[in-house]
């Protein structure tokens, strides 16, 4: 393992890994911001959002 970092410059691949995770992390965010279910920017009361889940909570049973 020792090897490995004689052939890349450990500040580099960390600087490369790091970035190329942050830029991971930004587009699954923004993946999950495109969908109705889990865009928490515009809550549960989106257009789309109360669509989808007015039949789901029509269908619950009523607690007692």
């Amino acid at each position: 393992m020792w090897r490995m970092w004689l052939i890349f410059d450990p500040r580099r691949a960390l600087v490369a890994l790091f970035i190329f995770l942050f830029v991971l992390a930004l587009v699954i965010h923004f993946i999950l911001l495109s969908t109705d279910t889990f865009n928490w920017l515009d809550g549960p009361n989106s257009a789309q959002g109360v669509a989808t889940a007015a039949p789901a909570a029509a269908a619950a049973p009523a607690a007692t």
